[in-house]
């Protein structure tokens, strides 16, 4: 159900949240789960902008406003205008508060010429409720006129880095070529330029920004709480999705190395190992589709401080994984029930975690009264 109610000059839409009665338990935790948002379109990332109030992008090129504890949502109208078609559009959406301002970060797939498009990035400042002074400061080298496959998942870390991660657009053997951004993770500065001290490569015209390469399609970054590494998660084909500890300058095998086949069946490079390419964390045969990714390390669930979450899409669950280290310990699917396809996963500053889905809803997990 939704009400609109008018403030002053502003219309707001109040999603009367509905909660499911079920009670679930995961690892020592009982939680209820509240929807709390719905539009039309796939929701594709989250960001929270202040204490109860996230952005969300949607991949259709809009972005909405959500207060997470009241239901009070409204369509930004400056949203950029972006290339939606396949997996392409308006893609991840990053917040970051530094020097009294909060500037967003945006990934999109951008037309270029020839019908072709990239991925690139854009910042601009959140300001009285708007998003102003928008300017494109990254387009990456991974054109080509293909609908799949391009990454994009951002992170800003506290030492002013963004990680940008770049599918190979479809492109498997360009995840090996460090002339191109396909199949790349990237380290910037907030400026969109490469990063001091990014990997020098031996090989001819290897590109500043790469940090690390021979990926397939990553589309989950997150910190580790503790110790501060980045961890990513990855599409394989049929089969192969990854869980990757990302280190500069290495190799993670795309498409030499994969625990994944084709869609038809055959196997795909030599193997699943090869000297000089990474192993992952985990893998999963059959597919999750892991889209995103995030460590809960708020305060509301205790006993779930330092668990990773994967939200999973083809496999429509909430993928939850406890660790020993880099070790998986256990793990477990969870919120099965509800059907969707889930996109993206965050822990807001509240402790409560946010879940968006490919049919337009968010989802809030809070504990058990």
């Amino acid at each position: 159900m939704r009400i609109f109610v008018q403030i002053g000059l502003l219309f707001f839409a109040v999603y009367s949240a509905s909660a499911l009665s079920k009670v679930y338990e995961s690892y020592g935790e009982k939680f209820t789960v509240q929807e709390i948002f719905k539009t039309e379109g796939v929701i594709w990332g989250m960001t929270e902008v202040s204490d109860s109030e996230v952005l969300l992008s949607l991949r259709e090129g809009k972005i909405f406003w959500l207060n997470y504890e009241t239901g009070e949502s409204r369509e930004i109208k400056n949203a950029p205008e972006v290339w939606s078609s396949g997996q392409g559009g308006l893609l991840d959406i990053y917040a970051l508060k530094k020097d009294k301002k909060t500037w967003i970060y945006l990934t999109y797939s951008e037309p270029v010429s020839g019908g072709e498009a990239t991925t690139s990035l854009i910042k601009g400042e959140w300001k009285d409720q708007k998003l102003i002074n928008q300017k494109r400061i990254f387009r990456s080298k991974a054109q080509n006129s293909k609908t799949r496959h391009f990454g994009s998942r951002i992170l800003v870390t506290s030492k002013d880095e963004i990680f940008m991660s770049i599918g190979d657009r479809g492109e498997r053997d360009k995840a090996q070529e460090l002339n191109s951004h396909q199949g790349k993770i990237l380290r910037l500065n907030l400026e969109g330029k490469a990063m001091e001290g990014n990997p020098v490569f031996e090989q001819e015209g290897a590109l500043p920004e790469v940090w690390s390469y021979g990926h397939r399609n990553p589309q989950g970054l997150s910190l580790h709480p503790k110790t501060g590494e980045l961890w990513s998660v990855e599409f394989g084909p049929r089969g192969g999705d990854e869980i990757n500890l990302i280190k500069p300058g290495l190799n993670y095998g795309w498409p030499v190395v994969t625990y994944g086949k084709e869609y038809w069946g055959p196997s795909i490079g030599v193997g699943t190992h090869k000297e000089g390419m990474e192993q992952p964390i985990a893998h999963y045969t059959p597919s999750i589709s892991p889209s995103g990714m995030d460590f809960y390390s708020g305060d509301l669930f205790s006993k779930w401080k330092g668990h990773l979450f994967l939200a999973a899409l083809g496999d429509e669950h909430l993928h939850h994984i406890v660790l020993d280290g880099r070790k998986v310990l256990k793990q477990a699917k969870l919120l099965e029930d509800l059907n969707e396809r889930i996109r993206q996963v965050r822990k807001v500053s509240s402790g409560h975690l946010l879940l968006s889905t490919d049919s337009g809803k968010v989802f809030k997990l809070s504990p058990a009264p």
